[in-house]
């Protein structure tokens, strides 16, 4: 169930009140009931399997790999255990594909489905919990991790509801230990988690979703429109993204810590980053620290001997099998394929970068910073083109038009968007800003005029709020 719709609004306070009013060793189990009930609620059964099937291997492979001293046995139990991990994501997210293929070779010469016309499985969190297991078994292969002797609690670590479906995606020596803890009530997560969920549940329904009414009607068939309709679409996409997925993530932040469990802060503020990298570093920062730690470093240092060659060539594998955990769609692939040339590139003309501006004593020069910061987001909202296009060829249609004339953005399009109102959609952005600028301020306030805020944010919501649609990030 979608955290912006009615039926979770009425599953987390049930939760709540049944965690609540248990006792402590009970609450763990409580919570693994829900997760399960609330995966079980998208009516995909083959997903509640896979997870059931990921938890039991993982956690199988796991206990085999401490309880074994043999090098040669735990390197093969090893490779079993991610093998089969990853045999289950693909599964799940690549066998439509294959399928595809298989009926382009087989009907060759005749007129037959397109892999885009083909139906993929449903996968929504199976790339979550997956990640989750593989880096578990990586981290007790490389003894930075003691197996868990409990199943109960390792499942209720892959299948924990507030991040099961967009996550963030966490360790298990950051979570599991929190899973098993008894806290004792506190009024300041209950408020702060509340909080913290309506201040998502804005962004969502409130800004991203306006965003959508100009994103959508433009991106689902670019080839009416040239010039700056693209242009704007591209750059609201840039921020729809952006706050869908942050909107997400503070409401899964928020109902987490209801139950006194602090989940991993996965945004902050990407789009004020100076350099690719620095995006990567504040943009999904658990996927980022788990392609970093997982994929990158092992390939650096495979290719060490290259010296910046080899890091160049990581970065990009790295951020290729980025794009592929996004899905097998070419503008996946295209999408991380840029980011890793960016970052490949840089590593060869930063240091020269930083001679010259130390050169021009405009090391902390505010304009400086400001450029760097524009050419960053660009770069990044040049590449969600091809993340946000539902084809390849729309794509490239795309970003050959982008500079090809005014294309009549204001010509009645606007207006026919009913809901998108520029002037709301400023307001909600302003708003933003000073909230971010705030947030430590806030508890600070006067109480009557901290509930004032609480109150304005949740009437925002009610006033404002467009037809509900799904999380952009569920399609992975």
């Amino acid at each position: 169930m979608p955290f912006n719709s009615l039926s979770y609004f009425l599953f987390l306070p049930v939760v709540y009140l049944c965690w609540y009013l248990s006792g402590e060793w009970v609450r763990p189990w409580i919570l693994l009931a829900a997760s399960l009930v609330f995966y079980a609620a998208l009516r995909v059964p083959y997903l509640v399997a896979a997870l059931l099937l990921v938890s039991l291997t993982s956690f199988a492979f796991a206990r085999a790999l401490g309880q074994s001293v043999s090098p040669g046995r735990r390197k093969l139990l090893f490779c079993c255990g991610i093998a089969t991990e990853l045999a289950i994501l693909a599964g799940l997210k690549y066998l439509p594909l294959l399928g595809g293929v298989l009926q382009l070779a087989k009907a060759f010469g005749q007129r037959s489905p397109g892999l885009t016309e083909l139906t993929p499985l449903v996968s929504i969190g199976a790339s979550y919990f997956t990640f989750q297991a593989l880096s578990y078994l990586i981290d007790v292969y490389l003894e930075l991790e003691e197996p868990e002797p409990h199943l109960g609690y390792y499942t209720l670590y892959l299948a924990f509801f507030p991040k099961l479906l967009q996550g963030p995606i966490e360790r298990a020596a950051d979570l599991i230990p929190q899973l098993k803890a008894h806290p004792p009530f506190s009024y300041d997560n209950l408020r702060f988690g509340l909080l913290l969920f309506c201040w998502g549940l804005f962004k969502k329904v409130v800004v991203a979703d306006r965003l959508a009414l100009f994103v959508d009607p433009v991106y689902s068939d670019p080839r009416s429109y040239t010039g700056l309709p693209l242009l704007v679409a591209t750059y609201c996409y840039a921020l729809q993204i952006y706050l869908d997925f942050s909107g997400y993530t503070d409401m899964s932040l928020g109902s987490a810590r209801i139950f006194n469990i602090e989940l991993t802060q996965n945004f902050n503020s990407p789009y004020l980053a100076r350099s690719v990298a620095e995006f990567w570093r504040r943009w999904h920062i658990s996927f980022s620290r788990w392609i970093l730690d997982y994929v990158f470093r092992p390939l650096q240092m495979r290719w060490r001997d290259r010296k910046n060659a080899g890091t160049a060539a990581a970065l990009l594998a790295a951020f290729l099998v980025s794009g592929l955990w996004h899905g097998a769609k070419w503008g996946f692939l295209i999408w991380g394929a840029l980011h890793g040339l960016y970052l490949a590139a840089s590593v060869y003309y930063k240091p020269y970068q930083k001679r010259l501006h130390k050169a021009l004593g405009v090391e902390k020069s505010r304009l400086l910073h400001l450029w760097q910061v524009l050419v960053t987001f660009h770069l990044v909202s040049f590449a969600w083109i091809f993340f946000r296009a539902a084809t390849l060829e729309d794509a490239l249609y795309v970003v050959r038009h982008l500079a090809s004339g005014p294309g009549g953005l204001w010509s009645g399009f606007l207006l026919a968007q009913g809901r998108f109102d520029p002037l709301v959609l400023v307001l909600c952005l302003g708003l933003l800003l000073w909230c971010k600028k705030s947030e430590l301020q806030l508890s600070r306030m006067p109480t009557a005029l901290r509930w004032a805020v609480y109150y304005a944010l949740v009437l925002a919501i009610f006033l404002f709020q467009v037809p509900a649609s799904t999380f952009i990030y569920f399609q992975f």
